[in-house]
């Protein structure tokens, strides 16, 4: 009998796992509290063992088509003096001579989700079904039984399910709900980072710019043909005691902060007042005994997220889906065994590249530990 999965997030692990659970015979339901794919966001990397993810999706050229093109990037201080430049590497993405990609977000989960939705999947060389997308709607409550756990939603009628991933990120409703509060496991690394777009006022012509002075910076750099600008604004600062969807407080907060910062500071901050795809959060990670409760269990960020300091957290929601799809197909039902096996094959793989976040803080880890992390795990092989 077919298997039910309810995955629920939308961004890059869960319809990645949706992607690899259907191309394995499960049927999938992917939940997801945005009305639609959520637009904007930073640029990330896709690195190591992840490309290989993407490549057997069948996803890797378009992917490379559409990573950034950056000649070089400078860092200023905050009177607007360069203090260092680079034709050679970026921070965001690492050099400019590895194999490496850096892409908009939105881009690469746009990509993903679209092969979800192809009935005819070419490397599957057949009809293999669609992904069933619940959009606007979110998990309230799960209780799990012998059969089958039941999902409670908030607007969809209650259903049931075989396997209920939590996809969810950082702030996972399901993680909630399976295993208790947020505070339990996360770990706040000291930093808090905002991210939006505008448009390219500025003139970057595939330049990026860093400006930092003691607690507080950010970096600017351009998108789509240098027509828009994506802004991430970090602060240094201790677990601030905030509402983390009062986003005119963050940006009252981070325009106090940035006062007095040199170069295009003072536009780039009216910029932030008129973006409409502002996001701020804590930089932060997950650490848990144990990603799995009865039928329930977690992807990516909701369980080991290694925060954007660690420049890995696309990859480990990449291979984490693989990883994940892979052992419930060879569990063959047996949910436990098969969440048992992803565990054991994940955890040190993302042990080691949440590592890479807090080996050198406020600086990028060396790139022998980058090397090391990104192809520390075999997608064909069980030994790591």
């Amino acid at each position: 009998m077919t298997q039910k999965v309810l995955i629920s997030g939308a961004s890059v692990a869960g319809p990645a796992l949706a992607y690899w659970l259907r191309r394995r015979g499960f049927e999938v339901t992917v939940v997801e509290r945005a009305p639609a794919p959520r637009p904007g966001g930073q640029a990330i990397d896709v690195r190591g063992v992840a490309l290989d993810v993407l490549d057997r999706m069948g996803l890797l050229e378009r992917a490379r088509e559409l990573r950034t093109t950056m000649r070089g990037m400078e860092m200023l201080d905050g009177k607007g003096n360069e203090i260092m430049r680079s034709t050679e590497m970026a921070l965001s993405s690492g050099r400019f001579d590895s194999d490496d990609i850096e892409l908009l977000r939105e881009d690469l989960t746009a990509m993903i989700y679209e092969r979800t939705k192809d009935d005819e999947d070419p490397l599957a060389g057949s009809s293999i079904g669609t992904v069933e997308y619940l959009f606007g709607d979110t998990i309230t409550a799960i209780t799990d039984g012998v059969g089958g756990v039941t999902v409670t939603f908030e607007n969809a009628p209650p259903r049931t399910f075989d396997v209920i991933v939590g996809a969810d990120g950082l702030h996972s409703g399901v993680r909630a709900l399976a295993f208790g509060p947020e505070s339990q496991f996360v770990r706040h690394l000291g930093t808090y980072l905002a991210v939006f777009s505008a448009e390219n006022f500025i003139g970057l012509d595939n330049w990026q710019v860093w400006v930092n002075e003691g607690n507080v910076g950010y970096a600017v750099y351009p998108v789509r043909d240098n027509k828009e600008l994506r802004v991430t604004l970090g602060i240094k600062a201790d677990s601030l005691p905030h509402d983390r969807r009062d986003n005119d407080a963050h940006r009252r907060m981070l325009a106090e902060d940035l006062e007095g910062l040199a170069w295009e500071t003072p536009r780039l901050v009216e910029a932030m007042w008129a973006a409409e795809d502002f996001y701020f959060d804590a930089m932060a990670q997950i650490h848990m005994d144990t990603w799995s409760a009865g039928r329930v269990t977690l992807v990516g960020d909701a369980g080991y997220c290694a925060s954007p300091l660690s420049g890995q957290g696309t990859s480990l929601a990449l291979v984490g889906a693989y990883v994940l799809a892979e052992e419930l197909e060879r569990a063959g039902g047996r949910h436990a065994e098969g969440f048992a096996a992803y565990e054991a094959r994940m955890r040190p793989f993302a042990q080691l590249n949440q590592a890479l976040a807090t080996e050198n803080p406020g600086q990028p880890a060396s790139e022998e530990s980058l090397e090391r992390a990104k192809r520390a795990l075999s997608l064909d092989s069980r030994e790591n």
